[in-house]
This record gives C-alpha cells, structure tokens and sequence, in this order.
C-alpha cells in the first residue's frame, strides 16, 4: 500500500512538473511572438514593453483557467467511467471478464494464460484493474486541477520574461535577433525537458520546439513588417 501511495505521489508530481514546462515553454513562445511582431512593426520600447505586458496578463488568466477547465473535465470524464465500470461488473461481470481476457489474447497470449491472469488481477483490485483496461486510466491517480491551475498561472508568466527582457532590455538594432536568439535557447531547454518527462525522442522533441519557435517568430515578424510599413 505504501508503494502504491508513493508510486501515485510520484506520477502527480510529475503530472504537474510537466503542466509547469509546458506553461512556461507557452509563456516563451506566445509572448515572443507578440512582442517580436510589436518591434518589427517599428514601435517604441515602451509600446512594446506595454504589448507584452498585457499578452502576459491575457495568457495567464487564459492558461490557468484553460488548465482548470480542462482537468476538471478530465476527471468528471472518469467519474463517469468508474461509475459506469462498477455498474458493469456488478450486472454483467462476465461480458467485463471476457473483455480483458480477449484483449490480452490478441497480443499473443493463449487463452488458458490469459483467463488465468484476468482471473488473478480481478482477484486483487476489480474495479481498479477493469477500469484500467476498459478505459486505460489509473482511478487512483488524481490530478488536481487547482494545482494544475496555479502551476500554469506560475509558470506561464515566468516563461514570458524571458523574451520581454529580451526585447526591452537589449539595444534597439539588436533587440529582435537578441530575442529570437535566447528564446530558441530557452525553447530548446524547455523542449527537452518536456521529452525527458514524457518519455519521448529528446532530440526530436527538442527539434520540433525549435522549428515551432522559429515558424511562430518569422510569421509574427513578417505581419509586423507589412504593418508597419
């Protein structure tokens, strides 16, 4: 029982360690793009510095309460499916039995293993094991969507400093090169931490980042040209 605590304690942490690279890796990429447009349309620091701020402001309250919204959904989804599992095993056992038996046939295993086994994880934990192969959810593992929210609400803005810095603080005929230079630094840091947590191709991840940065800086840039002009 104290694994499985710790085991859950872990994936949430993780869970919202991801929702904080995330937040910031948004906080990064939107902020950039706007303030990246706002010099190129030929603005003073100030009314950059302005633009910014108020896309911070915009994209924290809309990425905390996204990340609420959206948590929330999630677990009312699988309430909905526990509920309905445990309704199923109690009336139609047999037809839940045979689902996860036939399952792990179809990945090779022979049926006489494969009855033994479902039979032996129904045995342990019914609910949690039915749930998990009907829905492919861990019912143990709760994410709270308040710390979803307030992590996203941290994070976002943090990212977005960056790039404003950048922007601001640099002298004027290097500002935009500045920026795009550091936030493709930071954009890669953050790209590869989100790989390294979901266990994904690092360098592909990183890459994908990267090419996401540099698609969102030119657009803006080149809308903030015509524009400006």
């Amino acid at each position: 029982m104290k694994k499985k605590k710790k085991k859950q304690s872990l994936n949430n942490k993780i869970n919202l360690i991801r929702a904080i690279v995330m937040g910031a890796n948004d906080g990064i990429l939107s902020i950039a793009g706007i303030v990246i447009g706002v010099a190129s349309a030929g603005s003073s620091a100030h009314a950059i510095f302005l633009a910014g701020i108020a896309g911070i402001l915009a994209g924290t309250v809309s990425m905390a309460m996204g990340e609420y919204v959206s948590v929330s959904s999630e677990r009312d989804m699988q309430r909905e499916a526990i509920v309905n599992e445990q309704d199923a095993l109690d009336n139609h056992y047999q037809r839940e039995f045979n689902f996860i038996r036939d399952k792990y046939v179809k990945t090779g295993i022979s049926q006489a293993l494969a009855t033994q086994a479902t039979k032996e994880m129904l045995k342990s934990d019914q609910l949690f094991v039915a749930v998990r192969e009907r829905y492919g959810f861990n019912m143990h593992e709760k994410t709270s969507a308040i710390a979803a929210a307030i992590a996203s609400m941290i994070s976002f803005p943090t990212g977005s400093l960056l790039p404003l810095a950048a922007i601001t603080l640099l002298p004027a005929h290097a500002r935009v090169i500045g920026t795009f230079v550091a936030v493709l630094i930071a954009l890669a840091i953050t790209g590869y931490a989100a790989a390294i947590l979901s266990d994904a191709d690092r360098l592909k991840a990183t890459w994908r980042n990267i090419l996401a940065g540099i698609l969102t800086m030119l657009v803006t840039y080149i809308v903030g040209l015509i524009f400006g002009h």
